[in-house]
């Protein structure tokens, strides 16, 4: 089956990621498969600690994660607010077009854009 075999994130601090991920990924039931790299058990996605600024491309505007439930993206969200990470929007149902999905945005510890969402429902 064709996908994503895998997902690199440069990252300024690699100890303040890997415990940002950490904590995230355990309640996504991400498993952590290297010292650098987590998986749901098909995509993986690596982190490398670079010296240079981040650089801010025209690209990817965010990545989603798939919850199993709102309880999962309520514990994401609780998780963010204690460990004050920059919090975009949520959680709450995000209405899009003709379908809905209870969500929630938030900056990692880099500045990536990432979100936390149920599968959508039609409306």
């Amino acid at each position: 089956m064709p996908g994503i075999k895998h997902i690199e994130f440069w990252v300024t601090d690699l100890r303040a990621s890997l415990k940002f991920y950490d904590q995230l990924f355990s309640l996504l039931e991400w498993k952590r498969i290297d010292e650098n790299a987590f998986s749901d058990g098909v995509t993986k996605i690596y982190f490398v600690e670079q010296s240079v600024p981040a650089q801010r491309n025209v690209g990817p505007r965010h990545i989603c994660f798939l919850a199993k439930s709102k309880s999962v993206v309520d514990s994401v969200g609780a998780f963010l607010l204690a460990s004050k990470c920059a919090l975009i929007r949520g959680p709450l149902e995000a209405p899009y077009l003709n379908r809905s999905s209870y969500t929630v945005d938030f900056k990692d510890p880099d500045g990536y854009v990432l979100e936390v969402a149920t599968k959508s429902v039609a409306l």
